[in-house]
């Protein structure tokens, strides 16, 4: 999930690829909602060995209201910090990579 910033606007999608489809959203490579509306931050994402449930529960976000959705991230990233440094660390990113499914 993205967001403009704390409790700013949301964005919910699925990938194959999270540090590179993050990388689009941030660097407004791709026209749309993210560029638009500014939403740069990875506030939160959740890991699926198959896209079908990674799919499913994309669907199943969004269909929720906002709340819930902040209480999501919150219970992550209570202090709504941009994951995405974190993620694109040496160390955290090669053991993402190694734990993503072929």
């Amino acid at each position: 999930m993205m967001a403009s910033r704390r409790n700013g606007t949301l964005y919910v999608g699925v990938t194959s690829n999270l540090i590179n489809r993050v990388h689009q959203h941030r660097s407004n490579a791709v026209e749309g909602f993210t560029k638009k509306f500014r939403v740069h931050a990875l506030a939160w994402y959740e890991l699926h060995n198959e896209m079908a449930s990674a799919i499913l529960r994309e669907k199943q976000i969004k269909k929720w209201p906002r709340s819930a959705k902040i209480r999501l991230i919150e219970r992550k990233n209570p202090d709504w910090r941009d994951m995405w440094m974190e993620l694109t660390s040496p160390s955290v990113a090669s053991g993402f990579r190694q734990s993503l499914p072929e």
